[in-house]
């Protein structure tokens, strides 16, 4: 500033003014050309940007004959347009990828579980159903510069194919602890928005410290939660459940059925129907197929099974009740006594527990991972023990529970005689018969001589109840008696009634609650965890 002083000193006013003119001319063409740089970056900036996406946003993989030019991107929207016969990769699942396949080069589609970059590498752990593999990305000469940064980008939970190379490699956190994939390609097929929670919390076990996601939120988002490991197990457990129930009967000349869920009147009994209109008349959506599956046997079926959906319209907001469930149901002709059918069941659940056991090993022990739980105890098939209801209102008694002779058991009652029944018996499994007629469905046959009684049982697992059946009451005149001393409508029955008529033979059968057997199988503390898609009093979505 003085160098301007002394310069400015020997010029007239015009000159200066010339002067300071000058220099702002030459301060604003200064800061257009920093303007113009600054647009310029940008637009170079932008057009590189463009330009990757104008590579990645071209990708289709129709043949491995005519691969693309782009070795990272995300897919055109896949719609088929290859041929019949596929793009000609075939795809290896993760939980085949085993150090045997070391210097092979595999295809695999899996979900990004989760990202790590660390300077010019990038680390990707893929998932799988339940297996996991980490895919590594390095900068290199035969890479795109651009690869690292587009990888960056993706979200967790998207689909994505891989081509790499497998290598060895000691990585703990994965289920292919001993292999990673080097990628050569990489493509995403699907990408995922921000998932509402991580699933390594959804997944984390309650007795470890860190982040845990509340049921409720999960089962909001069920298709999410429904990735977590442990929680698709149980669901596998649940179909093994029902694969090994449906093998078991029809071994044993069952004949599966399916009855109709919409009916006139109730199945069981009581006001905890849901309602519905139909055409103009009220109908009910089925408690159970039980009315169906006796008039099957009046049709000479001689034994029947269904798997299907059950409707309860009960305010319980319990750890085990929900309004729908899966009901697994069977009814058989009797020769001589309901033990014929207790017989049944025993040999039935016992198949159904060592048949998990084989079968499910792997999905026992992921859901063991985050639910730890002690195996269920159970006697031999045909050794399973068997107490009446006045021998089990004993035990409580003895125990210091006040019950009445007749009085039906609540939750608590039946898990303090279940606790009993396990240091005395050493079981977590057992038949209680011979319930109160009075507690019973108005179809249930009455004892013989003790019509106070009746010719039912339930059956016990960690003392909760998942079963319920009976021998049925074949007689049509004592069925609608009793069906009015039930206070049901005989009208809304009546052709239920008649079936009887015709001739009717001695008859019996259970119904299970799938979900519940899971749960208890499982030792899961919510029976929500074990239902796919939950309904209960609260919860009608999604």
């Amino acid at each position: 500033m003085a160098s301007d002083g002394v310069e400015m000193s020997g010029m007239t006013e015009e000159e200066k003014k010339l002067m300071r003119e000058e220099k702002k001319k030459q301060k604003e063409l200064e800061k257009a050309a920093k303007k113009a740089e600054k647009a310029a970056r940008q637009a170079q900036n932008a057009a590189a940007a463009a330009g990757i996406g104008a590579v990645v946003a071209a990708v289709r993989f129709l043949s491995v004959e005519d691969p693309p030019s782009a070795i990272f991107g995300p897919y055109e929207m896949m719609q088929s347009a290859c041929g019949v016969d596929g793009s000609g990769r075939e795809f290896v699942r993760v939980e085949d990828v085993t150090a045997q396949m070391v210097g092979q080069r595999v295809w695999i589609r899996a979900r990004l579980a989760t990202k790590q970059a660390k300077g010019k590498a990038a680390f990707l752990v893929l998932r799988q159903v339940r297996s996991t593999i980490q895919v590594t990305i390095f900068d290199s000469e035969e890479l795109p510069k651009t690869l690292l940064k587009w990888v960056k980008d993706l979200t967790t939970e998207s689909v994505v194919d891989v081509l790499g190379d497998v290598v060895s490699a000691e990585v703990r956190s994965c289920t292919q602890s001993d292999v990673e994939i080097q990628c050569q390609r990489i493509y995403c097929v699907s990408k995922a928005k921000q998932p509402p929670f991580r699933l390594e919390d959804a997944a984390r076990p309650d007795a470890e410290e860190g982040v845990h996601v509340l049921r409720d939120t999960r089962l909001d988002d069920r298709v999410l939660d429904l990735r977590v490991p442990a929680h698709k197990s149980i669901m596998r457990i649940q179909s093994g459940v029902c694969q090994i129930f449906r093998e078991a009967l029809l071994e044993r000349d069952f004949i599966e059925i399916h009855s109709p869920k919409l009916i006139a009147g109730t199945s069981e009994g009581g006001a905890d129907v849901f309602e519905t209109d139909y055409f103009g008349r009220k109908a009910c959506l089925a408690q159970s197929p039980q009315l169906y599956k006796q008039m099957a046997i009046c049709g000479d079926f001689e034994r029947v099974f269904e798997i299907g959906p059950v409707f309860r319209a009960e305010r319980s907001n319990t750890h085990r009740h929900l309004c729908e469930f899966v009901g697994l149901d069977f009814e058989m002709t009797i020769l001589d006594h309901y033990y014929e059918i207790v017989r049944i069941i025993d040999h039935l659940f016992v198949s159904i527990f060592d048949g998990l056991q084989r079968r499910h090993a792997l999905d026992l022990a992921t859901i063991g991972a985050q639910y730890p739980f002690e195996p269920l105890r159970y006697r031999k098939a045909g050794e399973n023990l068997i107490l009446q209801f006045h021998e089990g209102i004993r035990m409580l008694r003895e125990d210091g529970v006040e019950i009445e002779d007749f009085s039906d058991l609540n939750t608590e009652q039946e898990k303090r005689l279940g606790k009993l029944v396990r240091e005395k018996f050493d079981t977590d499994f057992y038949f209680l018969t011979r319930f109160p007629s009075a507690i019973r469905p108005f179809y249930t046959m009455p004892e013989a001589g003790n019509s106070r009684y009746s010719n039912s049982f339930d059956v016990f697992m960690r003392g909760e109840e998942i079963i319920s059946g009976a021998q049925r009451i074949h007689d049509p005149e004592l069925l609608a008696k009793r069906a009015e001393e039930c206070g049901i409508d005989v009208d809304t029955i009546r052709d239920y009634i008649k079936a009887f008529s015709f001739g009717a033979p001695p008859h019996g059968g259970a119904g299970v609650g799938l979900e519940r057997v899971v749960m208890l199988l499982l030792a899961i503390s919510n029976i929500r965890e074990c239902s796919l898609f939950p309904r209960d009093p609260q919860r009608l979505t999604p």
